[in-house]
C-alpha cells in the first residue's frame, strides 16, 4: 500500500503543465496517501498556485547532488518518474524509495520496480504522461491541465501592472516573443511589433511583453520598432514564475510561440493564439479545452496558427534556410485570431475610470 507518494515533475515549464492531468489522476487514485511533487527550483513555484495536481506538498530540489537526499528525507515509499532520464531513476534508487515507477526508456529499466512500455507513434505530450499512469494501473481523470493563480499572486500582478499604468479593466493582450528551444521557434520581432500596433490602434488593447531573462533581446528589438504613439509594457525577465502566472491571468488574450508560457496561459484559462513553426503542434499544442478561455460567455479553444510549408515540422533549433515556417504566418492571421478573443474596443481611457491606481489594484486583488 502506498502511504507516501512523490511525483518527479518534468524539468521544462511546458512539460510540467502538460503533466498536470497525469498528476491529478495519481492524486485521485491515491486519495488517502500523502502526495508530494518534486521539481527543480525554476518549476517548483508552479505548484504553489492552485493546480490540478492537487498535491499535499512541494519539494524544491536544491541541485542534482542533493536531490537524492531531499527525496530520501521525505520517507516516500513510491515515486513516479515523469522524466525519462537515467539520472532520475538512479537518483530515486539512491534515495532508497522502494517502489519506482516510470517508462522503460534506455538502460534504466533495471532501476525501476514497475517499468511501463513507451507508447508507439505520435502522441500528444499530455497523453504521453497519461499513458504512463495508466500503465501503472491508474485510470485517467480530468484530461485538461488547470492552473489558477492564488489571490495573493493576483494582488502582486495587479500592483505590478498598475505601477506601469495598466489599470484593472484594461483589455490586456500578453505577448511571449521568446522560446527556450531555439531561435527557429520565434516569430520575427518585427511581426510581433506590427501586431502590437494593430491591436493597440484597432482594439485599444494594452500590450504586455512577458518572458524569461533570456528573451530580453527579443523584447528590446520589438520595443525599438514601435512608433511613438504605441507603447508596450515590457516585463520580460522582471517576474518570477508565480508573478508571471498572475500577470498572464489578467490577459484577455495571449499571443505566443510554442513555449512554456503558451502552455501556462492555456492552463490558466486565457484565450491563446499559438504560432507554430519548426515544432509539431500535434504533439505540443496548447490544451485549453474547457479551460481554454471564455470570450463573451462562450468557451473557446486555443488558436494554433501554422504556415503550409513542406519543411515543417523539422524540429531544428535554428533554421538553415529562410525561416519560412514562421515568416509565412501572417500578421493579419494573428491579429484576426486575437481580436476574436477580445471584447468590443473600449474608448481610450475608459479602463481608468473609477480606478484609484495602485492602492485599488492591491485592494481588489486581496479581496479575491
Amino acid at each position: 500500500m502506498t502511504a507516501r507518494l512523490v511525483i518527479r515533475a518534468p524539468n521544462w515549464l511546458g512539460d510540467a503543465v502538460l503533466a498536470l492531468p497525469a498528476m491529478g489522476a495519481l492524486r485521485a487514485a491515491f486519495a488517502d496517501a500523502h502526495v508530494a511533487v518534486a521539481a527543480i527550483p525554476s518549476i517548483a513555484p508552479l505548484f504553489d498556485e492552485d493546480t490540478s495536481a492537487g498535491q499535499d506538498s512541494v519539494i524544491s530540489i536544491p541541485d542534482k547532488k542533493a536531490e537524492a537526499r531531499a527525496l530520501e528525507a521525505g520517507g516516500f515509499d513510491t515515486i513516479v518518474l515523469l522524466p525519462n532520464s537515467f539520472r532520475s531513476a538512479w537518483t530515486a534508487r539512491r534515495a532508497a524509495i522502494p517502489e519506482r515507477w516510470g517508462y522503460a526508456s534506455g538502460v534504466r529499466r533495471w532501476l525501476l520496480t514497475r517499468a511501463v512500455g513507451r507508447p508507439r507513434g505520435r502522441v500528444h505530450q499530455s497523453a504521453y504522461y497519461l499513458e504512463l499512469v495508466k500503465g501503472v494501473g491508474v485510470p485517467p481523470a480530468d484530461p485538461w491541465p488547470r492552473v489558477a493563480a492564488r489571490p495573493a499572486t493576483l494582488a502582486r500582478a495587479d500592483a505590478l501592472l498598475a505601477s506601469h499604468g495598466v489599470a484593472r479593466g484594461s483589455q490586456v493582450v500578453g505577448f511571449a516573443p521568446g522560446a527556450a528551444y531555439g531561435h527557429a521557434k520565434r516569430w520575427p520581432p518585427r511581426m510581433v511589433a506590427e501586431t502590437i500596433v494593430r491591436l493597440s490602434r484597432e482594439s485599444n488593447a494594452r500590450p504586455v511583453l512577458v518572458g524569461a531573462a533570456g528573451d530580453r533581446e527579443s523584447g528590446r528589438e520589438i520595443e525599438s520598432t514601435l512608433p511613438s504613439d504605441v507603447g508596450a509594457v515590457n516585463l520580460i525577465g522582471r517576474t518570477d514564475l508565480r508573478l508571471f502566472a498572475g500577470v498572464v491571468s489578467r490577459c484577455a488574450a495571449f499571443v505566443s510561440n510554442d513555449s512554456g508560457a503558451m502552455h501556462l496561459a492555456a492552463a490558466l484559462g486565457v484565450p491563446v493564439v499559438a504560432i507554430f513553426g519548426p515544432t509539431d503542434e500535434r504533439v505540443t499544442s496548447p490544451l485549453g479545452g474547457p479551460a481554454g478561455g471564455v470570450v463573451q460567455g462562450e468557451l473557446v479553444a486555443p488558436d494554433v496558427l501554422t504556415a503550409a510549408v513542406v519543411c515543417r515540422p523539422c524540429m531544428l533549433r535554428d533554421c538553415p534556410i529562410d525561416h519560412r515556417c514562421m515568416k509565412r504566418v501572417t500578421v493579419d492571421s494573428v491579429v484576426s485570431a486575437a481580436r476574436r478573443r477580445l471584447g468590443p474596443a473600449a474608448p481610450p481611457g475608459a479602463a481608468d475610470a473609477g480606478s484609484s491606481g495602485l492602492r485599488e489594484a492591491l485592494r481588489e486583488g486581496l479581496m479575491k
